[in-house]
């Protein structure tokens, strides 16, 4: 039991039966004791992606529906009626609103709306309003998470391949529109997305955050990381403590994560753990080193993955993804990547170089350079140091035009793997199918 006033409660417990487990974590953290009473509550959960054909991507990328439905319950229990659940999800178009209902109806929402009498919104229908930090940088925040009382902030346990963890904090950047996400993946060396994302300690809620570690996912955020039955919950009313002890059983010292050192600095807090107090399981007992960046070939000029490099393929250098590209560019990615795999004959490819995010520079004397997506068009468009120029100029990028692209380089990807985009998540999810740790179940409310 913490007895210090000076110092904040993380809970670790082991996740055993539903509502119990969840139960035992708001009771240790005592994460819910200053719930105002009839407070509207805004549950943040963390649903990265969503198909609507095929398998969706659950374990690891997406928190789970029991987690969430337990929440819900211990906030009616304490007789709170205002209860909002609301996700602005990543999307193959931002205009799609037919995906974000069928995820909420899927995982259970809209059951539980009636269940329970709550709310579920897509933040994209809702109104969003300007927030100016003190430094002048300024994003467009949910106005449904800004106005509420209490937020209840429930994401994933995940290392990213971007960010190395993607916890509490960073789960906070799915109430912003799509705009305000685009411009935190900034071209700027010191303003970056750490840095932007440690913005956000300027308005952390009053609240609790609740990490779902039931799956945890290592070289996230997406299906295509190394997912595990881990079976932990981590909870906080302090979301701060709660990602510094998250990141600690994922395998780093929060000094490790830029934006959780960024943010602690910027709050006047310590950057390790002197002001927290874990209690229920011990740090040392459940943490796993998990990896969270992919490898690449340390030699720009052909720069590939590690098993696009096993594969032998020559002739095309794929530089590794940085911080300035954004969630809507790298939700294609993965996708250019295995489409590249699957059309490599053994013949090398024509000097090409593909270029990604906003901060690239080509490298001079490449025959051809692919420019995927509109940032990286604008800044290299007028490049001399460029040959033949094959530019995907949409933002998102088009796939068709990223399809014409490529094959006009010399790169013949099949257009079929874009056309079945909602289905590449079955891809990954197949791999789980009939192993008993891996629940779908999980995902759903009965």
């Amino acid at each position: 039991m913490n007895t210090d006033p000076q110092k904040q409660t993380v809970a670790i417990v082991r996740y055993e039966n539903p509502r119990d487990s969840v139960r035992k974590t708001v009771d240790l953290s005592k994460g819910l004791d200053h719930l105002p009473a009839g407070a509207r509550v805004f549950i943040k959960p963390n649903v990265v992606f969503w198909s609507r054909f095929g398998t969706f991507p659950a374990y690891g990328v997406i928190t789970t529906s029991r987690v969430v439905e337990d929440i819900v319950i211990l906030l009616k229990e304490r007789g709170i009626e205002d209860i909002t659940i609301g996700e602005g999800m990543v999307l193959f178009d931002p205009r799609d609103r037919e995906t974000p209902a069928h995820a909420f109806e899927t995982l259970g929402y809209n059951a539980l709306k009636q269940r329970y009498g709550i709310k579920v919104v897509d933040l994209f229908e809702r109104p969003h309003e300007k927030i100016t930090f003190r430094d002048g940088t300024a994003f467009n925040f949910s106005t449904d998470f800004l106005k509420s009382d209490f937020v209840v902030n429930i994401p994933v346990l995940k290392t990213h391949a971007q960010t190395v963890v993607s916890l509490g904090v960073k789960n906070l950047k799915g109430t912003i529109d799509v705009n305000s996400r685009k411009k935190c993946h900034s071209a700027d060396a010191e303003k970056d997305l750490h840095y932007m994302i440690a913005r956000f300690q300027e308005i952390l809620p009053n609240g609790f955050t609740l990490l779902d570690g039931i799956y945890t996912n290592e070289r996230g955020p997406g299906i295509d990381g190394k997912i595990r039955r881990e079976n932990l919950l981590i909870g906080s009313r302090d979301v701060l403590s709660a990602d510094k002890v998250g990141a600690m059983v994922l395998g780093y010292d929060p000094s490790e994560v830029p934006y959780l050192a960024q943010t602690a600095r910027a709050a006047g807090r310590p950057v390790d753990l002197s002001d927290t107090v874990v209690v229920g399981e011990k740090i040392e007992d459940v943490a796993k080193k998990r990896k969270y960046t992919f490898p690449y070939t340390s030699d720009e000029s052909q720069a590939l993955p590690i098993p696009m490099k096993r594969m032998g393929i020559q002739g095309l250098s794929f530089r590794k993804y940085d911080l300035s590209m954004c969630t809507y560019c790298s939700l294609l990615n993965g996708m250019i990547l295995t489409a590249i795999a699957q059309a490599w004959e053994g013949n090398p490819w024509d000097d090409v170089e593909v270029l990604t995010g906003k901060s690239m520079k080509p490298t001079p004397g490449k025959k051809k350079t692919i420019l995927m997506g509109k940032c990286i068009y604008q800044a290299h468009k007028d490049n001399p140091d460029m040959g033949e120029i094959f530019a995907v100029k949409g933002c998102p990028p088009s796939m068709t035009q990223v399809v014409e692209k490529f094959q006009a380089a010399g790169i013949p990807i099949r257009p079929d793997i874009f056309e079945a985009k909602e289905q590449f998540p079955s891809f990954f999810m197949q791999k789980y199918d009939g192993k008993p740790d891996f629940d779908i179940d999980l995902f759903r409310v009965k």
